[in-house]
């Protein structure tokens, strides 16, 4: 069987990719390396644990003896690299981890790569899933494109382009065979309650302020979780080797627009009368360097590969707050602890 490793896949985005690949590639053995920090959560594939098909291995991408000695255990014939810290305020106040994380454990996992396939790289490939961000802010026009040039605003998307651009130089002087996408900002299922959606959703359950950044307009565009994995799986296997895609979902939001429509639909959820969650808004200092827009135009993949949306925001949404009302012993399960301590400090 071919042996992929997939990083992070016990994150958000990562355990969709995982379920995807386990049940959709029986012809795979897929490991899945987390090192179960805060985001990372075993729960998120408890599905697909016994599968044949599947391993779990725990640890850090960080360690680059531990990342050598994995490579060297399994030949590992493709790699989707998912693992990175991903919030902008966390990277704020320990810009650090991140560069340790997304940058260093990045190039940990190429020399592995590299190393291991010693320029025999037929049927190998180094899949990098990176982020918007790195694009920077953009103003109430325009959307990025692959060729946009990189203009990082934050710790978090300063480390994700420095990624990225160690990737595309294995790519250039290596020769190491390559794809990388970007994609806009995800919502769905199993999503740590750090970000906007599952943050507001859980308040909103427990009756608690909604805090908006600045004065809520600053614009993104969102991507249901599990057509991004389709897309991570079309890429994966059709993408062409040195290439980038950006992955949109053609829904571009004011963050106060979509907070109202939360409301809307969290009232007609709990039975509560319309209006009573959005009373629970709260405008709260800016954090530093906040980006007004971004907007991705997809249509590379959606030419080349036939990728687009499957459902609209408004589904989405829908499906999404379902699972959450569905799954509240997961939700308060992942918001014990040390995530009321970083709650209260983020946002007291």
């Amino acid at each position: 069987m071919k042996k992929i490793l997939i990083t992070g896949g016990a994150g958000f985005i990562g355990s969709h990719v995982v379920r995807r690949f386990v049940n959709k590639h029986p012809e795979y053995q897929i490991f899945n390396l987390d090192a179960l920090t805060y985001a990372g959560n075993l729960e998120n594939i408890k599905d697909i644990e016994n599968q044949p098909n599947y391993t779990f291995i725990k640890g850090d991408i960080v360690d680059e003896s531990f990342i050598n000695e994995l490579f060297s255990l399994h030949n590992f014939e493709g790699i989707l690299h998912l693992a990175a810290e991903s919030h902008v305020d966390r990277s704020i106040e320990d810009p650090l981890a991140f560069v340790k994380t997304n940058v260093i454990g990045t190039m940990n996992l190429l020399n592995a790569a590299k190393n291991q396939w010693k320029n025999n790289f037929e049927d190998k490939r180094f899949y990098h899933i990176s982020t918007d961000e790195v694009y920077g802010s953009l103003g109430t026009e325009g959307l990025f494109t692959e060729t946009t040039s990189y203009d990082p605003n934050s710790p978090y998307s300063a480390s994700k382009a420095s990624s990225d651009h160690f990737v595309r130089a294995y790519g250039e002087t290596y020769g190491l065979p390559y794809v990388l996408t970007n994609c806009s900002n995800n919502y769905g299922s199993y999503h740590f309650p750090e970000k906007l959606i599952p943050l507001f959703i859980n308040n909103i359950i427990n009756n608690k302020p909604l805090p908006v950044y600045g004065d809520g307009n600053y614009t993104r565009d969102w991507l249901f979780v599990e057509d991004h994995a389709i897309a991570i799986d079309l890429v994966f296997h059709e993408g062409k080797n040195h290439e980038t895609y950006n992955i949109g979902g053609f829904n571009e939001w004011k963050n106060i627009d979509l907070v109202k429509l939360l409301c809307q639909i969290m009232d007609q959820k709990l039975g509560r009368d319309e209006g009573v969650s959005e009373k629970l808004i709260t405008y709260v200092k800016n954090r530093p360097g906040h980006d007004l827009r971004y907007a991705i135009d997809a249509s590379k993949i959606n030419k080349e590969l036939g990728w687009k949306p499957s459902v609209t925001f408004e589904e989405g949404l829908e499906k999404t707050i379902n699972w959450y009302l569905d799954n509240e012993e997961w939700l308060e399960n992942v918001t014990s602890g040390s995530y009321k301590d970083y709650y209260q400090k983020q946002y007291s």
